[in-house]
């Protein structure tokens, strides 16, 4: 019985494959709890501010006037559309559940509101020669410009390009790693069978997340039990030239983070930092808790000499743009080499999955 749900398993991983070669990322609007998107949208708001003034002001003296009273106008329409979107933020998750288009509905129904509320104390303050209405449809189109910007954001961090990048990364599985682990497993077979099974298993495991459709986040925990299948194939052909610590007591499992953010790090741990030297090398991974933060720190041993590390320059940058793309600005990922150790320091906000 095992054995036959080992063999449907691949299939259905081939299957997500050709999900993404067929299926685009889908249309989402912007997390409103994000800061990153807070800070975006005021800078495209006051830029347009900026455009509105200089088709407003009659010369360059009125310049700053006109400014200030194009803010007093949009600044409280903008807070506290940002504010109300961002508390409202559960009930747009259930309405864009209907579609791309429901959830764009509902954002500038939400800031047409706002702007009709605010109409009252601002109008007095500016040329409301268009009465409210003008007032509104400001307000919308503003609205809608800031909503292209994500949309067209989100499409280009996201499409083909992007797959493709994921997809090369995961092809990064070298034929010898996948050679050495099989006559790993060979040599167990007779010896230690139990042992040998497991080393399949997660072989099985590993290339099946590798085939999957990763667009969606994940639980860290996850992740983790990835890594670890990962680092035991690699012992089992390392053998004590390879040392692991994980420190993880204070990891919370629940966490959502992207898929393979860890695995192709700790890949190129094993590749650079371990292969090249006869010596035992350490490979150490902490994930930790901070407040609203979830940091995923590895470290490995730092050779100068080696001439392979395009590799690890195109890894980081896949995972960088898959953050970006998930967390905004709130997410970050720092590289630096210490004397002869190379350390990737991970920080993401602790989401955890939704109900």
């Amino acid at each position: 019985m095992p054995s036959d749900r080992r063999k449907a398993a691949p299939c259905q991983a081939f299957g997500r494959v050709a999900s993404i070669n067929h299926n685009r990322w889908p249309d989402r609007l912007p997390s409103f709890l994000n800061l990153g998107v807070w800070l975006r949208t005021m800078l495209i708001v006051t830029w347009l501010s900026l455009v509105a003034t200089l088709l407003r002001a009659a010369s360059p003296a009125t310049y700053l006037e006109e400014f200030s009273i194009v803010s007093m106008h949009v600044q409280p329409v903008l807070v506290l559309s940002l504010a109300v979107l961002a508390l409202v933020s559960p009930l747009l998750a259930r309405i864009e559940r209907l579609g791309y288009r429901a959830g764009v509905a509902a954002v500038l129904a939400t800031v047409g509101l706002m702007a009709v509320v605010t109409h009252d104390v601002t109008g007095r303050y500016l040329d409301e020669s268009g009465g409210p209405w003008r007032h509104l449809l400001l307000a919308l189109a503003t609205a809608a410009t800031v909503l292209f910007y994500f949309f067209m954001r989100s499409r280009a961090l996201s499409p083909a390009l992007t797959e493709a990048r994921l997809q090369a990364l995961q092809a990064r599985i070298r034929p010898h790693f996948l050679f050495n682990s099989i006559n790993a497993v060979l040599s167990l077979v007779r010896s230690e069978p139990r042992r040998a099974e497991a080393a399949l298993e997660d072989m099985a495991d590993l290339f099946r997340v590798l085939m999957a459709d990763n667009r969606n986040l994940a639980p860290l925990a996850d992740e983790v039990r990835l890594c670890r299948g990962y680092l035991d194939l690699e012992q089992l052909r390392l053998g004590d030239r390879l040392r692991i610590e994980w420190h993880v007591e204070n990891m919370p499992h629940d966490a959502m983070v992207p898929p393979l953010v860890l695995q192709p790090l700790l890949e190129n741990a094993v590749f650079h930092g371990i292969e090249p030297s006869p010596e035992t090398g350490v490979v150490t991974i902490n994930i930790y808790q901070v407040r609203g933060e979830v940091h995923m720190v590895l470290l490995n041993p730092y050779h100068r000499d080696g001439g392979h590390h395009a590799g690890n320059k195109m890894a980081l940058g896949n995972i960088r743009e898959r953050l970006a793309l998930h967390f905004d600005a709130e997410a970050k990922l720092e590289s630096q080499v210490r004397d002869s150790t190379y350390q990737v320091h991970i920080r993401v906000p602790y989401v955890k999955e939704k109900g």
